[in-house]
């Protein structure tokens, strides 16, 4: 079974953000990755490499908030009212797979769904109805 989570994206400040909600909640981080901990990272800009690649709070037995830093210059942009996705967690590389398809009819995927670098399969897409997903399952180590 599939879980939602909320992915919120920022302007360069998720890390105050974060910080902010995690004295609401009161739980520790379970994940921050910064840009220059990327794979060819000596790309990345020295203005973005400690900004936030990927950051997750746990606020609840089965939410997380996670959340991003948008960077301009990789042509990411912030627009209030629509700086969030919904990101599904499955249980399969299939039902991910099945789940990606779905939403991605009469949409536009922006990411294939694909192995990334941090352990998941993974993709994102913009649904017809102009929803922002994220789709992934971790991959099983061993």
């Amino acid at each position: 079974m599939a879980s939602l989570n909320p992915y919120l994206n920022f302007n360069g400040n998720t890390e105050e953000a974060f910080n902010f909600y995690k004295s609401v909640f009161g739980n520790e981080f379970s994940s921050v990755m910064r840009w220059k901990d990327m794979p060819d990272s000596e790309k990345i800009p020295d203005t973005v490499r400690e900004k936030i690649m990927h950051i997750s709070l746990p606020i609840g037995k089965e939410t997380i908030l996670m959340g991003t830093d948008r960077i301009e210059e990789f042509g990411q942009q912030v627009t209030a009212g629509t700086n969030f996705n919904i990101n599904v967690s499955t249980e399969s590389t299939a039902e991910a797979d099945k789940i990606f398809n779905a939403l991605a009819k009469g949409g536009k995927p922006t990411m294939p769904m694909e192995n990334t670098f941090w352990g998941s399969y993974f993709g994102m897409l913009t649904d017809k109805f102009g929803i922002h997903w994220m789709v992934d399952t971790e991959l099983k180590k061993g």
